[in-house]
C-alpha cells in the first residue's frame, strides 16, 4: 500500500502526463470507459526516430483486470 506522500507524487505525475499527452488520456479514457473485458487484445507499437517500429500486443486475463481496478484512482 502507498503511503500518502507516494500517492500524491503519483496523482502528480499522472496529472502532468495527461497534460501532456491529452490525445493518448482522452483515448485511454474512452477505452476503458466501454469496460476492457477478459480476451480484449491491446497492441502497442513504439517508433524510435531512425528505427523500424516494434509491435506487440497481449491478450487480457483476469489477474490484469483485476490489476487495472487497483490502479485506477
Amino acid at each position: 500500500m502507498m503511503n500518502p506522500s507516494g500517492i500524491m507524487k503519483f496523482m502528480e505525475a499522472k496529472n502532468r502526463f495527461t497534460a501532456n499527452h491529452p490525445k493518448f488520456s482522452a483515448f485511454i479514457n474512452t477505452v476503458f470507459s466501454k469496460g476492457v473485458t477478459e480476451g480484449t487484445v491491446i497492441e502497442i507499437t513504439v517508433t524510435r526516430p531512425g528505427e523500424e517500429p516494434i509491435t506487440t500486443n497481449l491478450k487480457v486475463l483476469q489477474s490484469d483486470l483485476e490489476l487495472f481496478r487497483e490502479l485506477k484512482l
